[in-house]
């Protein structure tokens, strides 16, 4: 599972050498970053057919109504995180079930938590989320990351041919590398890294960092 994390108090840069935190490396803006991820998961979520809802994730013992509930938890946490407040429901155990039209709930979350971060003056340098306070560079990329990884968890447990974006991937790259290692260390929130099956490939690349299978498929009956 990715972000288990997510509502401690914690700030997730303690202790760390370098938590200044850096724009994604393909010269987009941090905000544009999670524009991209955000539009991933609405694409793949959209694209969702009625009866592959239950389907089995790389979320062990998640179907996709569930990774998409928890998806949409968090999200909200990061945007309510921005004001005080905290989402109602527990991200680590969301409902098997859909409440409403999902990409009209979905839309909902990700276009407030879109505009609180947009409302953030530029010069912030620190925001509050769910992981503890963040430098706005790494509090983007972390609802970024967050995001995007759990839409390709959708996209391949539903069969899409909707890989994760190269270029959203290298935009999320520098906030995995600042602070994935510490979660998975402090909060064994991911699974162990895996080999990189192409090192050109840089979406296979983060996936494998964040301890999924850039490979993985559903299990044929």
């Amino acid at each position: 599972m990715v972000d288990k994390a997510a509502g401690t108090e914690e700030s997730v840069t303690t202790g760390r050498a370098d938590a200044s935190g850096t724009p994604g490396t393909s010269g987009t803006s941090d905000t544009e970053v999670l524009t991209r991820a955000h539009a991933y998961l609405r694409e793949v979520v959209a694209a969702v057919g009625d009866e592959q809802w239950g389907a089995a994730t790389p979320c062990d013992g998640w179907t996709v109504r569930q990774v998409l509930n928890h998806a949409r938890i968090d999200q909200q946490g990061y945007g309510l995180a921005l004001t005080g407040g905290q989402p109602d429901s527990d991200p680590f155990h969301p409902a098997d079930a859909l409440d409403g039209d999902p990409v009209a709930e979905l839309a909902k979350v990700l276009d407030a938590v879109a505009e609180a971060y947009a409302a953030l003056p530029a010069d912030s340098e620190q925001v509050p989320t769910p992981l503890g306070p963040l430098p706005l560079p790494l509090a983007v990329g972390a609802a970024a990351m967050d995001a995007a990884v759990h839409a390709w968890d959708i996209a391949v447990a539903t069969g899409q041919d909707r890989p994760l974006p190269a270029e959203t991937a290298e935009g999320i790259g520098p906030t995995a590398e600042q602070l994935v290692d510490h979660l998975r260390d402090a909060f064994k929130v991911f699974a162990p890294a895996r080999e990189t099956p192409d090192a050109h490939d840089r979406s296979a690349t983060l996936l494998a960092f964040l301890g999924r299978d850039p490979h993985w498929s559903p299990r044929t009956s």
